[in-house]
């Protein structure tokens, strides 16, 4: 279990790292499990201790929602105030997403039937 951590906190050091050298607006623990996610491809399997660690993490999510969940408290006033700004700016990228991912899909099925 302790190769696993170790493994993360690897990752994510040298994702910061990385976002402190090249690219300060990449959040680095984001560059971190990009990396990870490279290493794992390459490797092609998954350490048993890697796999039991972000087993353990992943059910434990949940608290990191809870320092959000404060700041909409905290900010209510103006989340009040700001109510219809931020329904259109919700809806509107929630249709962007949708007829985005359609595109995109439209255009690799096109390009699958092509290739057959």
């Amino acid at each position: 279990m302790l190769s696993g951590l170790i493994q993360i906190l690897f990752f994510q050091s040298l994702g910061e790292l990385i976002s402190k050298i090249l690219w300060s607006s990449l959040p680095g623990p984001v560059i971190g499990l990009v990396l990870l996610l490279f290493w794992l491809i390459i490797k092609k399997e998954i350490n048993p201790s890697l796999a039991l660690v972000s087993d353990v993490l992943s059910q434990y999510l949940g608290l990191l929602f809870v320092p959000a969940a404060v700041g909409v408290v905290l900010f209510l006033p103006q989340l009040k105030e700001n109510t219809l700004p931020i329904i259109f700016a919700l809806v509107g990228s929630v249709v962007l997403t949708i007829g985005g991912s359609a595109l995109v899909l439209k255009l690799f099925s096109q390009e699958k039937d092509s290739n057959d």
